[in-house]
C-alpha cells in the first residue's frame, strides 16, 4: 500500500509551523514545503524526536511557476501519496496597490492564489482516492474589502470562494474540504507585509498554536469554514447589517492605522 503523508505549505513559521506540529501530534506522516531550508530541516528534527517518522523536506519557492512540479516530482520520487493537503503558505504587503512595488504584489497572487489553486486541483485526485481533506488558509480578510492591502484582500477572497465551491464538488466523492479564516496572529506575516501591530485588538488576536489546533479539528470534523476566536467568528455575520460603502470606509480607516 502506498504511504500517505499530509502536504504542508508554508511550513517555516507562524500557522504553518503549528500545524506540522499539531498533524505529527495526531499520527500523520508529514511532507513540509518551504523557501527555507535551514528551518524546515530544523522542524523536520524536531518532530521526529518527539517521536514521529521524519518528514519529506520539499525547498521550494511557490512563486515559481514549476513550483507544483518541483513538488510533485519529489513526493513521486518518495513513493508516497496525499491524504491531506494544507495551502497555508501566503503573504501579504501593506500600501496603497498603486505605490507598492508591483512584481511583490503579483506574486501575492503566485503564491496566495495560482499556487494554491494549482495543489488544489494536481492533488484532488489523490485526495479522491485516498479519502482525505483539503484544508486552504484564508483570511477574515477574504470578508472584506482591503484598501490599503488590495491585493492580499482579495485574493483571500479567492481562497474562501475557490475553497467553497471546491467543498460541494469534493463532498460526494468522501474529500473533507475546509477554509480556515483566522483575524490577525501574531506571526512573521506582519513585518514581512510591514504591517505595524499597535492597533490591533486583544480580543482579534489568537495564538498560532491555538488556530493550528481549531484547523485541524475543524478538517476532521468537516467544518466548512473555521474562524477562530470569539471576535473573529462575528464578523461575517455582522457585515450583513452594514451598506458595502460604510464597510469599504471602516475597513480603510482600520487599515491606515496599522501602518
Amino acid at each position: 500500500m502506498t504511504e500517505r503523508v499530509t502536504l504542508i505549505t508554508g511550513a517555516s513559521a507562524g500557522i504553518g509551523t503549528e500545524l506540522a506540529r499539531v498533524f505529527a501530534a495526531n499520527g500523520h506522516r508529514l511532507a513540509l514545503t518551504a523557501r527555507r531550508a535551514d528551518r524546515l530541516q530544523a522542524l523536520a528534527a524536531e518532530l521526529a524526536a518527539r517521536g514521529g517518522k521524519k518528514p519529506i523536506i520539499i525547498v521550494c519557492d511557490l512563486q515559481q511557476p514549476d513550483a507544483g512540479d518541483t513538488i510533485a516530482a519529489a513526493l513521486a520520487a518518495e513513493g508516497v501519496e496525499l491524504d491531506n493537503l494544507v495551502n497555508n503558505a501566503g503573504y501579504g504587503v501593506f500600501g496603497d496597490a498603486i505605490e507598492c512595488d508591483r512584481a511583490d504584489q503579483v506574486g501575492i497572487v503566485d503564491v496566495n492564489v495560482r499556487a494554491l489553486t494549482d495543489l488544489s486541483l494536481r492533488f484532488a485526485d489523490q485526495l479522491i482516492r485516498n479519502k482525505g481533506g483539503l484544508l486552504n488558509v484564508g483570511s477574515v480578510a477574504g470578508y472584506l474589502p482591503g484598501p490599503g492591502m488590495a491585493v492580499y484582500y482579495a485574493s483571500k477572497a479567492y481562497v474562501i470562494s475557490l475553497t467553497e465551491a471546491l467543498r460541494a464538488e469534493l463532498a460526494p466523492r468522501g474529500v473533507r474540504v475546509t477554509v480556515l479564516c483566522p483575524g490577525p496572529v501574531p506571526t512573521e506575516f506582519q513585518a514581512r507585509a510591514g504591517v505595524g501591530s499597535g492597533h490591533d485588538t486583544a480580543l482579534l488576536n489568537v495564538p498560532a498554536a491555538v488556530v493550528a489546533q481549531e484547523a485541524y479539528r475543524g478538517l476532521m470534523a468537516n467544518k466548512r469554514a473555521v474562524l477562530p476566536g470569539l471576535g473573529i467568528k462575528i464578523v461575517p455575520f455582522a457585515l450583513r447589517f452594514f451598506p458595502r460603502g460604510f464597510i469599504l470606509s471602516a475597513t480603510s480607516r482600520f487599515q491606515r492605522q496599522r501602518h
